[in-house]
């Protein structure tokens, strides 16, 4: 369920409500939709709602649990040769159920919720770096995840509509 930030909220308080509120809006965009549904594209791009949400929960579980926390990376991402397929998840989405692919989603949000949870700040750093050597906070990784999934976010919408004419929020 969807709820909308908190206007008097601190920043920790916001950035996880933003955040959860793109989510939650991914998650409406699938709610309710099949298989084929969820694989449809939306021409000339070849992304589809399956895709958009399996690369959020890779995108979700790269950014906190991988290169924030420092814990090894979860099948199948571990076994994906990326050089040779950059776009898998995109691609592979389409082959999952929806259940499949809402629960993966749900579970690396949540996942993400309890590293927040255990932080001691927003300007904890990161366990791994940048190919510069810098470290990124946890603010960063959460205003990355909302730049991210927001994006994702419109393209879900647009999808959705094609599909059965669903519009707005």
């Amino acid at each position: 369920m969807r709820v909308e930030p908190d206007p008097n909220g601190t920043e920790f308080v916001l950035l996880n409500e933003y955040l959860d509120y793109q989510r939650e809006t991914v998650l409406l965009k699938a709610e309710g939709l099949s298989k084929e549904q969820l694989g449809k594209r939306l021409l000339p791009s070849d992304l589809t709602l399956a895709g958009i949400l399996y690369h959020l929960a890779l995108v979700e579980e790269g950014w906190m649990e991988v290169k924030y926390s420092g814990l090894a990376e979860r099948k199948p991402w571990s076994d994906v040769d990326w050089e040779a397929d950059p776009n898998w998840e995109f691609r592979t989405g389409t082959t999952l159920s929806p259940e499949e692919l809402l629960s993966r989603y749900r579970q690396s949000c949540e996942r993400s919720r309890q590293v927040v949870a255990s932080a001691s700040s927003l300007d904890q750093p990161s366990v791994m770096t940048f190919p510069d050597g810098r470290h990124f906070t946890l603010r960063w990784v959460l205003l990355h995840l909302i730049e991210e999934t927001a994006r994702h976010a419109g393209h879900a919408d647009l999808i959705r509509e094609s599909i059965d004419g669903s519009v707005g929020e």
